[in-house]
């Protein structure tokens, strides 16, 4: 019975953050209950709230992990186009926190640790932009190149675009459409870039 309590204590805050993230996968952030989280954890329906207080404390939670993982997917890619790429990976392989993370009515937005992992990010996705030649206004550009990414990592979540991608994988299909994009041409059959950019 102790260890079941330790066990539980010690890993309540994953467990509860992964039940979330399957629930928000399958039916959305609308269908999170911290009752419900707590069955499925196996502890008592106060429990989950001892980490996270409410439910806007877990989003908000969600969130910050997730802006975490986009700073982690965006660094060390000096390449505005492989950011872009990296950011609709991070979409498809993490589609839950990609849900919440912007959805400002759903989280507490003087959240602290919210804060800083929205910083961390967001310096990743404007350093893409900073390595552009003769680029007049970087915010402006940096919308612009964020608004292509975002976009099309959610048309293809919400199965928007899946006749268009005629079973490629999305980061490629996403390659693909930045070079029609910004050189006006697709690359050949054959010679496109793989999802891997090698």
């Amino acid at each position: 019975m102790t260890s079941r309590k330790t066990y539980h204590h010690g890993d309540l805050r994953q467990s509860v953050l992964a039940a979330a993230l399957d629930v928000i996968a399958a039916e959305g952030p609308g269908a999170l209950s911290l009752r419900d989280l707590a069955r499925r954890a196996g502890v008592s329906h106060a429990a989950p709230a001892h980490h996270f207080k409410d439910r806007t404390g877990l989003l908000t939670a969600i969130a910050a992990e997730g802006y975490d993982l986009l700073a982690a997917a965006l660094a060390g890619t000096p390449e505005l186009r492989e950011r872009g790429v990296r950011y609709v990976r991070f979409a498809t392989d993490h589609p839950a926190h990609f849900q919440v993370m912007f959805q400002p009515d759903l989280l507490r937005a003087d959240d602290p640790e919210l804060l800083a992992a929205k910083e961390r990010a967001s310096a990743e996705l404007r350093a893409g932009v900073a390595g552009l030649p003769d680029v007049p206004d970087a915010r402006t550009a940096g919308i612009a190149a964020w608004s292509l990414a975002h976009g099309f990592a959610t048309l293809f979540l919400t199965g928007n675009v899946d006749a268009a991608l005629g079973g490629r994988e999305p980061e490629e299909y996403f390659r693909s459409l930045t070079g029609l994009l910004f050189t006006g041409q697709l690359p050949p059959e054959g010679q496109q870039s793989s999802p891997t950019g090698e």
